[in-house]
């Protein structure tokens, strides 16, 4: 089974307020969970996560978020190292739409292999060297 790339949105939607994508990214939590699927994910997620919620003055609950996603993925957090950053400043010359955290987690999947990504971001639907899968189309990923 080949590790897929597990974005931000996935926790944040699995545990935020109602929403179309809040039982999908429940249901990918606990692939990962039960094994169904290989997941990995990056340190800058978890970034993202506490940047958001102190964003939003929502401290407590992106602890929980954080905390919850951290117990989950423990061993399975790709760092992010100097030939990352060095490869998402190139990458930004051959996806200009790509925001800066995305590229940083394109360099890193692309580094290690990683062709799909799970995430409610369609930017990366552009980006020919991986496939997205969407949290609502993840029932028919699993097969």
């Amino acid at each position: 089974m080949n590790s897929v790339f597990i974005d931000v949105n996935i926790p944040m939607y699995a545990a935020g307020r109602p929403h179309p994508l809040r039982k999908p990214s429940q249901e990918i939590i606990r692939a990962i969970v039960t094994n169904k699927i290989e997941a990995v994910t990056d340190a800058e997620v978890f970034q993202e996560i506490l940047y958001r919620y102190w964003h939003i003055r929502e401290h407590g609950k992106g602890l929980q978020i954080f905390d919850h996603f951290y117990r989950i993925m423990r061993g399975r957090i790709l760092p992010v190292e100097d030939q990352d950053v060095l490869y998402a400043r190139d990458l930004s010359e051959a996806h200009p739409s790509l925001r800066p955290r995305d590229l940083v987690h394109l360099a890193i999947m692309l580094r290690h292999r990683i062709g799909v990504i799970i995430t409610a971001d369609t930017d990366f639907d552009n980006i020919p060297e991986i496939r997205r899968i969407d949290p609502l189309a993840f029932s028919s990923y699993l097969g």
